[in-house]
């Protein structure tokens, strides 16, 4: 049993640390946004790992819940305007 929990582990921390990784490098904002659901969402996987399921359950709600969701109309409500290139 301890083999699978540490595979699940690395694999999590794999998933959590390229896309946190990929927050900061990708040059798109809504990429970025959808990377940090992914590195919020895994952050919380790590909790239910560490039956900490209470943790989890609020680093869903808020994190992911609500942060993300703000970032995202954020990027949405204040997207730019495509300037028009001269033919």
């Amino acid at each position: 049993m301890a083999l699978y929990e540490s595979i699940a582990f690395a694999l999590f921390f794999i998933v959590t640390v390229g896309s946190s990784v990929g927050v900061v490098l990708v040059r798109d904002v809504w990429h970025s946004a959808l990377l940090l659901g992914v590195a919020l969402l895994s952050v919380a996987v790590h909790y239910v790992m560490l039956q900490a399921e209470f943790i989890a359950a609020m680093q869903i709600l808020v994190y992911v819940g609500g942060v993300l969701i703000l970032i995202t109309f954020a990027v949405m409500l204040t997207g730019r305007e495509e300037s028009e290139v001269p033919a």
